[in-house]
């Protein structure tokens, strides 16, 4: 695999049971980037340790007065110099090659998962996180997997040296050959402190960066009810956190560096001492003793992969493990996959709760839990929350888990309480897959998006709305604009099912009642599922249905449950415990208790709105 041939056509199915599997996985994917390394490494790092056995040849050469020697020396260093400068370039060229491809290929797992999972995957998985492991993990990632094999070159490149040096001078080489271990595992006693301190710093940047993200996301809301300092003084104590475990995990690979460097000097200099003493008793020649002293001086070159490896090791792991946490989430099947790409269309129904969503029709939802009406929006996009082995959502009695993702999503558009607008124009903005039925004008008419479009116009440089830009995740304008153009592009996208949480929280009564009836009129003859506990949406929907305790416990018309059912009456107008108990007790001193219920009905009435659905002239 060469760079020019990223992307990958399928980036596979990784192993993500662990962290460490996960690496694995990885490196056994581009084993062939993996040899081509390993082999230009074996070239540079043997180049490398040639040239002692070149100076000994030489110096000795010297001392013999050989011509013939000192020639042969001299090309020896040259063959060396050769082999060290190709080795290198080519083991740069490989190993770089095998770290981006490595990034690459993360990235697109990371990605493919996301594009899954949607919006159930900040569900599952905080933001914060998933953008830690996008960006600055993934460079982890690739730096352990494109350090083995050098690693690998210099193991077995100091396997070669001490087995070359036990036959040159077997006085000497035995010397080498058991002080060389000793310095590659010297530091191994040290290596679990320093990888638990490094995961500590890596858990504590992550937590640091999912609150950056966290409070950049939220500045605007926070700026609003003045608590930007608050989560400013949160963010700093926790980079503070962040900068002492990094100082503390920098003064372990300190102490490891330097034993690094302390040991091999140990060795140089028991090398040195034995060796001058073996040259007075004539054992051996000046020469060898150059070129043993050259030999070891030059192994802390390679030995460096040991730290280098250690320390890769101990960065990637945590990044590893909260990679391989993200892409182990997967969209629950309850079966294989269909392979039919074909829409179905009928009844939405959900067996876990008992919602039935009719065909055609525009059905309301009333949740007294928000948690719990995001989930079962999400149960019913086909992407069930956890505990998982629940049924699947049925459309049209074909299960949507079973379906491929296309086809799931061109059945079904679930549209989450906190839309996101990605930055360009507005034209690129609505430039969804959709059924060609809703033109963008009738859209942004229905979502009532005029001042909008008036903001846009005056923002454009030409004073054309359409190729006015949104900026990302929609900054520029209000909550309430934000939300009316994330509904429009729903609307244009005209699923076979169209499943809104909360579509209009954020916009106020007046504009709320338009919404309601435009997208009743533009969703005639499609099913359209709305969350929403607002009195206006409620009395606009064919059927109301109210979920309690993730059960349907009532099903009806919005006036009617307003009557009959306090769960829902609570839900819908607020009322309080101690209202409904006023409520009751007055019912109770009144025999049928028609015409105090009625009387408070009408009062609240007049202050949430026609909505609610009991006029006031019904009950005067």
């Amino acid at each position: 695999m060469q760079i020019r041939d990223l992307p990958y056509p399928d980036p596979g199915e990784p192993d993500v049971r662990s962290g460490l599997r996960f690496l694995i996985w990885l490196g056994r994917g581009q084993l062939g980037g993996q040899f081509k390394a390993l082999a230009w490494g074996m070239v540079h790092f043997v180049s490398v340790m040639a040239l002692p056995y070149g100076v000994g040849f030489a110096v000795q050469a010297v001392v013999d007065r050989s011509g013939t020697g000192l020639a042969l020396a001299g090309g020896l260093i040259a063959v060396a110099a050769i082999g060290i400068a190709g080795g290198d370039t080519m083991l740069h060229r490989t190993a770089v090659t095998n770290w981006i491809t490595a990034a690459a290929r993360t990235q697109q797992l990371l990605a493919r998962r996301t594009a899954e999972l949607g919006s159930a995957l900040t569900r599952r998985v905080a933001a914060g996180e998933v953008v830690a492991v996008s960006t600055g993990d993934v460079e982890k990632i690739g730096w352990f997997v494109e350090a083995v094999s050098r690693f690998l070159a210099a193991a077995l490149t100091i396997v070669v040296v001490c087995a070359a040096l036990l036959v040159y001078q077997p006085a000497l080489g035995v010397l080498v050959a058991i002080g060389v271990p000793v310095l590659a595992l010297g530091v191994l006693p040290l290596l679990p402190r320093a990888t638990r301190l490094a995961d500590v710093q890596r858990d504590k940047a992550g937590k640091a960066t999912e609150l950056a993200s966290d409070t950049v996301a939220g500045l605007r809301v926070l700026r609003g009810i003045g608590g930007e300092e608050l989560f400013l003084t949160r963010y700093r104590r926790a980079s503070q956190e962040v900068r002492k475990a990094a100082v503390r995990s920098a003064r372990m690979w300190s102490v490891i560096t330097a034993l690094q460097v302390l040991l091999p000097g140990l060795l140089l200099i028991a090398v040195v001492w034995h060796g001058i003493g073996l040259v007075g008793n004539g054992r051996i020649e000046i020469g060898e003793l150059v070129t043993v002293y050259s030999a070891v001086m030059l192994l802390t070159y390679p030995l460096r992969h040991f730290e280098e490896i250690a320390m890769a090791y101990s960065f990637s792991r945590p990044s590893a493990r909260r990679a391989a946490r993200v892409l182990a989430l997967k969209r629950a099947t309850g079966g294989a996959e269909g392979t039919s790409d074909a829409t179905p269309s009928g009844d939405l129904y959900d067996p876990a709760t008992g919602l039935l969503a009719p065909a055609g029709e525009l059905t309301a939802v009333v949740c007294g839990d928000p948690d719990a009406a995001g989930r079962l929006a999400e149960r019913l996009g086909g992407h069930p929350a956890e505990p998982e082995g629940q049924p699947s959502v049925l459309l049209g009695g074909v299960a949507l888990d079973e379906l491929p993702l296309d086809a799931a999503r061109a059945a079904v558009l679930v549209q989450d309480k906190d839309p996101v607008l990605l930055s360009g124009t507005l034209a690129e903005l609505l430039d969804v897959p959709a059924s060609g039925a809703v033109a963008a004008d009738a859209a942004l008419t229905a979502a009532e998006c005029g001042d909008v479009l008036d903001a846009l116009a005056q923002a454009s440089l030409d004073g054309d709305a359409w190729s006015a830009t949104v900026t990302e995740r929609g900054r520029s304008l209000s909550g309430g604009q934000r939300q009316r153009l994330a509904l429009a592009r729903s609307l244009v996208a005209d699923p076979e099912v169209l499943v809104l949480d909360e579509p209009t929280s954020a916009v106020d009564s007046h504009t709320e009642a338009r919404i309601a009836g435009g997208v009743r009129a533009l969703r005639s003859g499609r099913t359209t599922v709305v969350f929403t506990s607002s009195p206006l949406l409620l009395d606009r929907a064919d059927r109301v249905v109210l979920v309690h305790d993730d059960t349907v416990a009532a099903v009806g018309a919005h006036r009617e449950l307003l009557h009959s059912e306090p769960r829902y009456r609570a839900v819908v107008t607020r009322e309080t415990e101690d209202e409904q108990l006023a409520l009751n007790g007055s019912k109770h001193r009144n025999g049928s208790g028609g015409g105090a219920l009625e009387a408070v009905e009408a009062t609240r009435t007049t202050d949430v709105g026609i909505g609610i659905g009991i006029d006031i002239e019904e009950t005067a």
